[in-house]
């Protein structure tokens, strides 16, 4: 017995070591001692009271937010890995927590020795429920339990599946164990106030949900559950701060219910809500909504809007309820609703697809276009203004580290008119620390800036008028090495082949994608991430439902490339522990007019907006066609026309000088270029024909 013990620790060791050494983690956990934490101890205890050998940990809450409040952070509770995607699976005698591409470095960083990473779509390495089948025959692993409130419905159903045909039942844990044991020093729930709009939505509440009736009656829908957050705060032209962290997405926590003839929304502290003063409205929400103090619509007419308390159980009750009436045929929930409210919907009534609220979203109205336009030259001139105190700083000796100036730049932003904070805590990495995709200065890894070494910020703004998310790559002091020059230069030259691109309407962005991956490919590399996310109208900073993304698999919610939507061009590369690079603009999309036009046929292009210099010290001018180089030039005068001049009329002309010493006519300088060798051959031409006594 002791004899087959050893045997059994043995192989588990050799596992274990296999998966670090297939995840990376082998050099740092080879010389430690790994040990279970108390958290992942009393999870297990949980497990055994509902007879689970596995419990599935997501990182999604109720509405599957890409990025949740601090209250929902369950998956960072039990693991200690941060970043915004990932899933723990926690087994008796295991940890494994699966991510993508861009944080495999963070998770390698903040996992500890004791939790496996699989790291997913990477050769040999196993999904989770091919895992979790490996671990039914090696250590009877038959009931694996999770929240439905947490997955999706395409997620659990897939699970639910896949584990049977190995021989796994998936078992729905309605009071989540996480929620269980997290009892002590806990956030709260949030319940941030809310605020309007304004006239920055362009379109008002009752028209909004007059459009999406429409189009409810184009699909023969009865009933539309609103379940993101982002589509209710769209919808009712309202915001909250109840998402802040990481990501400071505009949200509150809400569920809204559309029929032909009612509207209900779900609010925390609804009481409290529907009497306070609203922000941006002269009145009470209740005012606002046209409903009264308590929420009820009786006597309140046509335009009321049902408020309800946000509470899990009264949601479902309201689901069971819609579900029973016989006039309602047909409910539609979106691909991000949660298998829990999916459960308790008939077969036969339930309809999955996007909503008409995210589907009109997402083409922004001419007001969020101008809005999306006007506040991208605003934070340009911030990020200017804090780039020209940090560059001369840098190169002064001062003490700059990637926290200090995250916050500077954070302070400038909050000069600029309309301005509502970040939209996302700043990715503020120099050196090896930008080699990590999505890296977050903390108090322990807080490096100085320093001379010699490429600095990576992406940041954000959210403004009453838009939202903004713009990266750059800086390189200060002594001269660059040609490798890091040639990659800079060739992520610059993916992101103008993208923004360049034109292709027929009807197109994904996955079709567009390798425009910006073409100038890496050509000398084998590459990056993990998409080329393009889509950015809401003061609202997300990752907006779906489209995307520029070869990198990520198919999904069913992605929609064709369509005019007036918003996304990011954000090629980049990273050598792991020496440099990042990465830059990004926002561009939308537009019709294009071109030089030969078919029958029914409609060309798209991109229009960027996004308007702040490159770094000139990174850029290898040899390598850029003439078609890099125009556009650059008109690049380069539009920057130094709309940002130049709101520097001048805010009374910054230092960083006025630094944008103009960073936007010049571009010209070529090698010895083959038409202007170099032109006039030289006329002369040449000349004197020989003179000599000859001929005539020219």
């Amino acid at each position: 017995m002791f004899l087959r013990m050893l045997i059994e620790i043995g192989i588990l060791a050799l596992v274990i070591r296999s998966q670090a050494l297939q995840s990376g983690n082998w050099d740092k956990c080879k010389n430690v001692k790994a040990g279970v934490s108390q958290k992942v101890t009393n999870l297990r205890g949980k497990m055994n009271e509902q007879n689970l050998q596995a419990y599935v940990v997501p990182t999604g809450d109720f509405h599957l937010s890409e990025f949740v409040s601090d209250y929902d952070q369950r998956r960072a509770y039990i693991s200690g890995f941060t970043g915004s995607m990932g899933t723990a699976v926690i087994t008796q005698d295991q940890s494994a927590l699966w991510t993508v591409g861009k944080y495999f470095l963070q998770a390698e960083t903040e996992l500890t020795c004791d939790w496996i990473l699989m790291k997913e779509r990477e050769p040999g390495v196993p999904t989770i429920e091919e895992w979790l089948g490996q671990q039914h025959t090696t250590s009877g692993v038959y009931r694996v339990g999770a929240s439905p409130y947490f997955l999706g419905i395409k997620t659990w159903l897939n699970m639910r599946d896949q584990l049977k045909s190995s021989g796994i039942d998936l078992i729905a844990v309605n009071e989540d164990l996480v929620d269980k044991i997290w009892t002590q020093d806990r956030p709260e729930v949030p319940k941030s106030m809310l605020h309007t709009v304004g006239k920055y939505a362009g379109v008002s509440r009752e028209d909004k949900i007059s459009n999406v009736r429409e189009m409810m009656s184009q699909k023969n829908i009865d009933a539309v559950l609103v379940t993101m957050l982002d589509e209710t705060a769209w919808l009712f032209n309202l915001r909250g701060a109840d998402i802040t962290g990481l990501v400071n997405d505009p949200f509150f926590f809400s569920v809204a219910i559309v029929t032909q003839d009612k509207v209900k929304l779900f609010v925390t502290d609804h009481f409290s809500k529907l009497s306070n003063q609203l922000e941006g409205y002269n009145g009470t929400l209740a005012e606002y909504l046209h409903t009264s103090e308590t929420g009820d619509c009786t006597s309140m007419g046509n335009k009321c809007v049902e408020v309800l308390e946000y509470d899990f159980t009264k949601i479902i009750q309201e689901v069971v309820l819609l579900s029973q009436n016989d006039t309602i045929r047909k409910i539609l929930l979106s691909y991000f609703c949660n298998y829990a409210v999916y459960s308790y919907i008939p077969v036969d009534k339930v309809v999955v697809d996007n909503t008409p609220v995210t589907l009109i979203k997402t083409r922004k109205n001419p007001t969020e276009v101008q809005g999306m336009t006007n506040c991208h030259v605003r934070d340009a001139a911030a990020l200017a203004r804090f780039a020209t105190k940090l560059e001369k700083g840098v190169l002064a000796g001062e003490n700059w580290t990637e926290i200090s100036a995250a916050a500077e730049l954070t302070r400038f932003r909050s000069l600029q008119d309309l301005n509502r904070g970040v939209s996302f805590e700043s990715i503020s990495a120099t050196g090896s620390n930008a080699a990590v995709i999505h890296y977050f200065p903390t108090e322990s890894s807080n490096t100085r800036i320093s001379l010699g070494e490429t600095y990576l910020i992406d940041s954000g703004g959210q403004y009453l008028d838009g939202t903004t998310d713009v990266t750059r790559t800086f390189f200060w002091g002594e001269e660059p090495s040609s490798f890091i020059k040639e990659c800079y230069t060739r992520v610059l030259m993916g992101q103008i082949n993208l923004a360049t691109a034109v292709w027929v309407k009807g197109l994904y962005g996955r079709d567009i994608d390798a425009w910006a991956r073409q100038p890496l490919f050509d000398i084998g590399l590459q990056y993990r991430h998409g080329t393009g996310h889509g950015i809401g109208a003061y609202l997300s900073v990752h907006e779906g439902p489209g995307r520029i993304s070869n990198y990520h698999a198919r999904f069913d919610w992605d929609i064709p490339l369509d005019e007036n939507m918003f996304y990011s061009d954000e090629p980049g590369y990273y050598q792991p522990k020496q440099f990042g690079i990465r830059l990004e603009n926002i561009v939308y999309v537009k019709k294009v007019d071109t030089k030969y036009t078919m029958d029914d046929v409609t060309m798209l292009g991109l229009e960027t907006i996004t308007l702040f210099p490159y770094e000139p010290h990174l850029i290898d001018y040899d390598l850029l066609s003439d078609k890099h180089i125009s556009w650059l030039n008109e690049y380069n005068a539009r920057t130094l026309d709309t940002v130049g001049s709101l520097l001048k009329e805010q009374g910054d002309m230092e960083a006025y000088r630094w944008v103009e010493k960073r936007s010049k006519l571009i010209k070529r300088e090698s010895t083959t270029s038409s202007s170099s060798i032109y006039l030289p051959n006329l002369i040449y031409i000349f004197l020989l024909s003179f000599m000859a006594g001929f005539k020219i």
